[in-house]
């Protein structure tokens, strides 16, 4: 029991060291640590170049469905270990995309690929605040029953795409097999 509580300790201790080493390598690819606006807002709902600039916006919705399923995923194989352990596998993942998301590889990608036409990259407060919401998915899916993480999945990502017509769903298909039907309507919007 002993072993297993410093095992947990250890892992939490990782995530944040993760998220961490992190935030020094965007900081070192020289993204603004906030918005170039010179403000930070708590939310920022409109769909225009504030997005992935501040704390939270829209696509925080999928971050949180990320820890969902990085929770899954790391219950599956490593069923055995404490949730910290756990965890710090899912912030490596979480980190290891917010770093790649802000190379010019992917930025260009989301340009060329999405409706994000005049998408910059995020700052480091959105990268971290990302992190953030990711782990908050994670932990709330290792305390909901899976019915209830789920209909919440089914839920944020059904609010996404009534709101903003973009969800973590359409994000994938569109960075990985662009479609010109669908971005035609999301810039319907």
């Amino acid at each position: 029991m002993r072993r297993r509580r410093l095992a947990n300790r250890r892992g939490f201790i990782a995530a944040a060291l993760i998220a961490l080493a992190a935030c020094i390598i965007l900081f070192l690819m020289h993204r603004p640590p906030i918005c170039t606006c010179g403000h930070v807002e708590l939310w920022h709902g409109a769909l225009d170049s504030g997005n992935s600039q501040h704390i939270a916006d829209w696509y925080s919705l999928s971050h949180v469905i990320h820890g969902f399923l990085f929770y899954a995923g790391a219950r599956l194989l490593l069923k055995r270990r404490p949730i910290g352990p756990r965890l710090a596998l899912a912030v490596l993942i979480e980190s290891a995309w917010e770093i790649l998301e802000n190379s010019p590889i992917i930025i260009d990608r989301y340009r060329t690929a999405t409706i994000a036409l005049g998408y910059s990259g995020d700052t480091i407060l959105n990268s971290m605040s990302d992190i953030g919401m990711m782990t908050l998915g994670f932990l709330f899916a290792a305390r909901a029953p899976v019915w209830v993480t789920v209909t919440l999945a089914v839920a944020l990502e059904l609010l996404a795409l009534a709101v903003i017509r973009d969800n973590l769903t359409l994000n994938v298909l569109m960075l990985t097999w662009p479609i010109d039907a669908v971005r035609d309507w999301q810039a319907a919007l």
